[in-house]
């Protein structure tokens, strides 16, 4: 962390210390309170399927709206400016679409399904669910790796606690909150936690980003990112910026996969009340999924202005020749930028209450992975893999000691793990090892009546090779080709691996299926 950062000061007081301590120790009351209506695996993982539209709406875009969405989302927009809107512009798009068609979301739904592994089982047979689910749990386990490590920097950044010893103490105590009560109160917790956190940082948010337009004015922040960022800041089009290979990768990861593919959301799906709420919570969920990239992208770019016409900031994010520092190479730098804008415009009580929600936010989407992939491994992993005999006593207790081991394995990843690519790309990728199989599965499973259990196996193995577009295999591909003499110069981007491993995948899935068909009739194996 660059030293002087601690020049740059914070408005963060003792009073808004007390407004966080006083939400959180409400939070941790809430996961005690609830445990009362645990009774078994579904009250645990979806919360009895009791979800109405509303409270699932609320709960969907809450799980979302983390911490780290808003941290990597203002990551984007700081390094990339209005164009990185598309990103969230194609994630509403996608939702609404998958509401109004119900696409992969109502069949699971339909077949009563409490995780995508399960729908394997049913669809290709026991021994792909436990593949799919050990997958489905790893990816996402190292997905959300660097979440802590993002919420360290938002607290540094935030509070003006410069010293990482005292940042890595506040983390390890936030963590320890979220196991506490997430191990009592499982979905049921998750639900109620996750709408007063929804309550609350929408405001707090929307209040940011009046206050940053206010201090800032308009003209100055779009001028700052024609100045920085030329046509490059507005047209994701343009090759220097994001480019044309990056949208077609997010329409697929930050439209379809988000919401219809990665378990998270499709959990809700599961929990809804009915086929009806599905769709709805969809639909409306659109407007929440678009928004959850747009506001926290939009105080990025404030943030790019701010610390434009700072003297102090500009030498801490910007090169001598007036371009931002690279993701790839300060990646954790350009983190801190967002949380430093908050800490300088906010007045002291709203930047506590901000912080709150922000911390709460934090919380909300650790409770809901950690809930996720412990009840994956479980479900789909340890009770199939012994046959189905291990009673709901078991199973619960299971699930919770997997939730404090992953939490611990979160605070060490997030420690030792160096990034460097953007957060986003991280994620993005990282869960990849996961999604491009699952997608192929699902759509193969309930929309190809040829897919065989074969066919899921390739499809499966080709997407753990999404994790050659983490930033260090990317590096040595790019070095690779140019030893070979093919080109002069080449740049293997993230985009580009994921792009060419889920093409791998469904060709997989056909060639696999049509040489390697199974005996019994599909339709048969999807009632």
């Amino acid at each position: 962390m660059p030293e002087s950062l601690k020049q740059l000061g914070t408005n963060f007081s003792a009073w808004d210390w007390a407004i966080v301590a006083v939400y959180l120790a409400g939070t941790v009351a809430i996961g005690i309170y609830v445990n009362r209506y645990i009774r078994s695996m579904a009250d645990y993982m979806v919360a009895g399927r009791s979800l109405r539209s509303f409270l699932g709406i609320a709960t969907m875009i809450g799980t979302e709206l983390g911490l780290i969405t808003v941290m990597y989302s203002a990551q984007r927009g700081f390094s990339g400016g209005f164009a990185a809107f598309h990103i969230g512009l194609v994630a509403g798009v996608v939702t609404l679409i998958v509401g109004l068609t119900g696409f992969i979301v109502v069949p699971l739904r339909a077949m009563g399904v409490m995780t995508i592994p399960e729908f394997y089982e049913r669809r290709f047979g026991r021994g792909v669910r436990v593949l799919g689910g050990l997958l489905l749990a790893g990816a996402g386990i190292l997905n959300m790796g660097l979440f802590l490590k993002a919420g360290a920097y938002f607290v540094a950044g935030l509070t003006g606690l410069t010293d990482p010893t005292a940042v890595n103490i506040v983390m390890t105590v936030l963590i320890a909150l979220v196991l506490f009560y997430t191990i009592l109160g499982g979905m049921v917790s998750v639900v109620i936690t996750d709408y007063i956190q929804f309550v609350v940082l929408s405001l707090g948010m929307l209040l940011s980003c009046f206050l940053a337009v206010r201090y800032l004015g308009w003209s100055q922040i779009v001028e700052t990112v024609k100045t920085v960022h030329g046509d490059a800041g507005f047209n994701p089009l343009n090759a220097k910026g994001f480019g044309p290979s990056y949208i077609v990768w997010q329409i697929f990861v930050a439209g379809l996969v988000s919401c219809a593919v990665w378990q998270t959301a499709v959990m809700r799906a599961c929990a809804a009340e009915s086929v009806q709420v599905v769709k709805r919570l969809y639909a409306w969920s659109s407007i929440g999924f678009l928004i959850r990239f747009l506001i926290p992208q939009f105080l990025g770019i404030c943030a790019l202005a701010y610390f434009w016409q700072h003297p102090v900031g500009r030498e801490i994010f910007f090169t001598p020749e007036g371009t931002p520092i690279k993701d790839v190479e300060h990646a954790e730098i350009t983190m801190m930028a967002m949380p430093l804008l908050l800490a300088h415009i906010l007045p002291v009580g709203l930047i506590g209450l901000v912080g709150a929600g922000m911390l709460a936010a934090f919380m909300s989407t650790h409770d809901s992975y950690l809930l996720c992939w412990s009840s994956v491994l479980v479900h789909d992993v340890i009770n199939p893999a012994t046959g189905g005999r291990l009673s709901t006593r078991k199973r619960l207790l299971l699930a919770r000691i997997l939730v404090f081991l992953i939490g611990a394995f979160l605070l060490a990843w997030s420690l030792w793990y160096p990034l460097e690519q953007g957060l986003w790309e991280y994620m993005a990728v990282s869960g990849a090892i996961y999604y491009v199989g699952a997608f192929v599965l699902l759509l193969g499973g309930l929309y190809w009546p040829r897919a065989s259990r074969t066919g899921a196996y390739l499809a499966l193995g080709c997407g753990t090779m999404a994790v050659f577009g983490l930033s260090w295999p990317c590096k040595q591909l790019s070095r690779a080709i140019v030893g070979l003499g093919i080109v002069e110069s080449a740049e293997i981007r993230e985009q580009h691996v994921i792009l060419a491993v889920t093409g791998s995948a469904l060709l997989a899935m056909v060639v696999g299926s049509l040489l390697f068909p199974d005996r019994r009739n599909a339709e048969n194996a999807k009632s």
